[in-house]
């Protein structure tokens, strides 16, 4: 159904043209739109006109006309005004009216459709026979993007969101749940994973107000349609654990989660253990906040023992003995490169716990 502020809008641009009043009635008799203060004067004609079998009439002086959905009367228009071509006036109205109940009612349904794509809901013939249907390629490069708003989304959202595909028919935008927006983009040939980033970060500035809120996480390029659930399913995966492992960063790439996507998919018993075996009981946690600032480093400088003490602006040897003392407490030499990965993928792994445990409350 076309919202009330679409009809006002529409009438108001007509009465900028044409200098004659609109309004438009349901046919319960609500007001949904109208140019002139008094039109409450004319519902108990509109009604009347409802169950009468014209298509057109003029009642006190105004001309009324029906306006059908698939034979199904949904509006009342009112034309009102002193100029002789009212009449006219008010079929060209009513015709751009019907016309916008086609297109949003078109709009529902591949509105319903994608939701339903993306959700998995739909066998391979019926993906097929409705994209025929709604006139939507199926061999088109896509990718699915997520909005995540720091509130429940409202329609402002949604349609800031709208302006910036709109104007593309081939790009959907939707929703699933309260808080997430999700565009499924249509690429053209030369598109790639930088022109991605570049559209996320467009998205992002639309929210420049309340950016630190806001999470947008995209998956990776699929080739036809029947694969659109796929990438939806690789950017809510990025969503979460861009929330873990990258919580710096508002923008996330499922191609960019590395070993951390790994991790997330551990069940939390087998963590648990893989943490007692490693550090027999203990966890990194433990370690006092100069040691784990000192293994961050160290880490971000690729196990290079020079550059880490010169950033951390300590003495090579002060560095070389905090990595013994670590030795010594968890039998891990980080210099050596697989003790390393061990103590690396430990500390992701407690992280991931953490995060777990906190969605549990």
């Amino acid at each position: 159904m076309i919202s009330n502020q679409i009809l006002q809008n529409t009438i108001d641009g007509l009465k900028g043209i044409t200098r004659t009043d609109l309004c438009v009635i349901d046919v319960e008799g609500k007001i949904l739109a109208a140019t002139f203060p008094n039109a409450e004067a004319f519902i108990e004609p509109a009604q009347a006109f409802v169950a009468s079998p014209a298509d057109s009439q003029v009642i006190n002086g105004c001309q009324f006309f029906k306006v059908f959905d698939d034979h199904q009367l949904e509006y009342v228009l009112l034309a009102y005004g002193d100029s002789e071509d009212v009449y006219m006036i008010g079929k060209i109205a009513s015709f751009q009216i019907q016309n916008l109940l086609v297109a949003y009612k078109e709009r529902f349904d591949k509105d319903n459709f994608i939701k339903n794509l993306l959700l998995d809901n739909l066998l391979l013939v019926d993906i097929y026979n409705r994209a025929k249907k709604l006139h939507i390629d199926i061999e088109v490069r896509r990718v699915v993007f997520i909005v995540e708003t720091n509130r429940e989304k409202d329609g402002n959202e949604l349609e800031k969101i709208r302006s910036l595909f709109g104007g593309k028919s081939k790009d959907f935008v939707t929703a699933v749940d309260e808080k997430n927006i999700i565009v499924v983009k249509e690429l053209a040939e030369n598109e790639t994973y930088d022109d991605l980033r570049k559209t996320a970060e467009v998205i992002l500035n639309l929210f420049r107000s309340e950016a630190d809120g806001v999470h947008i996480a995209y998956g990776t390029v699929i080739n036809e349609l029947k694969e659109v659930s796929r990438s939806y399913k690789e950017a809510r995966m990025a969503l979460d654990v861009g929330k873990i492992f990258f919580e710096e960063r508002n923008i996330i790439a499922y191609s960019q989660l590395g070993i951390g996507r790994l991790i997330y998919q551990l069940p939390i018993p087998l963590c648990k253990m893989f943490i007692k075996e490693i550090f027999d009981g203990k966890s990194p946690d433990d370690f006092d906040e100069e040691i784990l600032s000192t293994i961050n480093k160290f880490f971000e400088n690729s196990l290079n023992v020079s550059e880490t003490s010169r950033q951390l602006y300590i003495h090579r040897n002060t560095l070389v003995y905090r990595l013994d003392k670590l030795q010594k407490s968890t039998g891990l030499d980080l210099r050596v490169f697989e003790d390393a990965i061990t103590f690396k993928i430990a500390l992701m792994v407690v992280k991931y716990m953490k995060y777990m445990e906190s969605m549990d409350y």
